[in-house]
């Protein structure tokens, strides 16, 4: 009779591996345990996120980041499901595209759902953006989130000003070239059809579209210039400008924690999106679904819950954020006083409140295409 010792036991493995109708599968699990391909914003991709899961896993992790949702999601139309384990994007693409697209796998909500019972009260089980239309599925988990509208130098523009003002700001002549604009296409298409005074998230008649142009073009020659985050957060610092749209706590968070609280983002009291003034984004981290999927997908979901790691997500090199996870006292405790006032806790919740949810505009593409055609005209 033959001993069964470890050794034999993966030379059979071994052969069943190149032999049986199982070969794939075992070349699969071979090949996938010990890897995880994550596509995201950036944080998640940082050395302080991902070394501790590396070393407890002894895996090889690797994480790109963009800064667009769209571009994100065509990779994965593209073919990119066999690479990628997963998937982190706002809010609304989960439920309305990428599911019914079958490029996400549905979560086991009996493992998940006891988790968003400890995050904070708006995303409790059943949170909506992490639910399929059907409310049957679970689609991804919740972690990073804020609002997202504008921000001013309050040395210059009064924070109650920005707020009774809000995107009006942007209309009046007695400020053009003292703003920037953030390059970012989607959402400074929201925020031109809200400087117009129109709801971005529905579909837009001939008329609004005239208005959005001319209001695209208005915005872009009186800008005093477009760049990243960095660079407006610079000009504000150095008086270059007073204010720039498109910002929130993500792109100001880390000039107030360098020193700068009188930079802040601002949520307009009022707006055209039903009364409300400013827009939110929460992102919501999906498993691919690629046919070969790493185990270490479920894994790692798990590992961004736990309350240190959910405070490394907020404070990720590049940006700062508040996370679903602060509802948990275990992890709220663990922000300092100064990192509360970094990511403005003070005033979130109203302006949580004051802004609809990051939501997807039906007719994006021909907007673009006028704002790209606005841009042009600054030459």
């Amino acid at each position: 009779m033959m001993k069964i010792s470890r050794r034999n036991m993966m030379q059979m493995m071994g052969a069943a591996a190149f032999a049986g109708p199982l070969a794939s599968a075992t070349r699969a699990f071979a090949g996938r345990a010990k890897e995880l391909n994550i596509l995201c914003w950036e944080g998640y991709n940082s050395a302080e996120v991902l070394d501790p899961f590396r070393s407890s896993h002894a895996a090889n992790v690797k994480a790109e980041s963009l800064t667009n949702d769209p571009t994100m999601i065509n990779r994965l139309r593209a073919g990119e499901t066999k690479i990628w384990d997963l998937i982190n994007v706002n809010n609304p693409w989960a439920r309305k595209v990428m599911a019914p697209a079958g490029l996400i796998k549905p979560l086991p909500r009996a493992e998940f759902e006891p988790y968003f019972d400890t995050m904070l009260p708006d995303f409790k089980a059943p949170y909506r953006w992490a639910m399929s239309d059907n409310g049957e599925d679970l689609l991804g988990m919740a972690q990073r989130f804020g609002p997202y509208s504008f921000v001013v130098n309050t040395d210059k523009v009064s924070k109650t000003t920005a707020e009774e003002q809000g995107w009006d700001l942007f209309n009046d002549t007695a400020l053009a070239g003292r703003y920037g604009i953030q390059e970012s296409d989607d959402w400074n298409v929201f925020n031109i059809f809200l400087i117009a005074g129109i709801n971005p998230f529905k579909e837009h008649t001939e008329e609004e579209f005239k208005a959005f142009s001319e209001t695209a073009e208005k915005v872009f020659k009186g800008a005093r210039m477009v760049g990243d985050m960095a660079s407006l957060n610079q000009a504000l610092v150095s008086g270059e400008i007073d204010l720039y749209m498109t910002g929130g706590t993500y792109s100001v968070s880390p000039a107030r924690a360098d020193g700068y609280p009188n930079l802040r983002a601002i949520t307009p009291l009022t707006g055209p999106i039903d009364g409300k003034g400013g827009i939110s984004w929460i992102e919501i981290t999906s498993t691919v679904n690629n046919p070969d999927l790493s185990p270490l997908a479920i894994e790692f979901l798990k590992y961004v819950q736990d309350p240190e790691v959910a405070h490394t997500v907020a404070f990720a090199e590049g940006t700062f954020n508040p996370v679903s996870q602060m509802g948990n006292p275990k992890c709220f405790e663990l922000f300092t006083k100064d990192e509360l006032e970094a990511i403005q806790w003070d005033s979130l919740e109203e302006d949580m409140a004051r802004s609809a949810e990051y939501d997807i505009v039906p007719d994006y593409d021909k907007a673009l295409e006028l704002m790209t055609a606005a841009r042009r005209l600054r030459g």
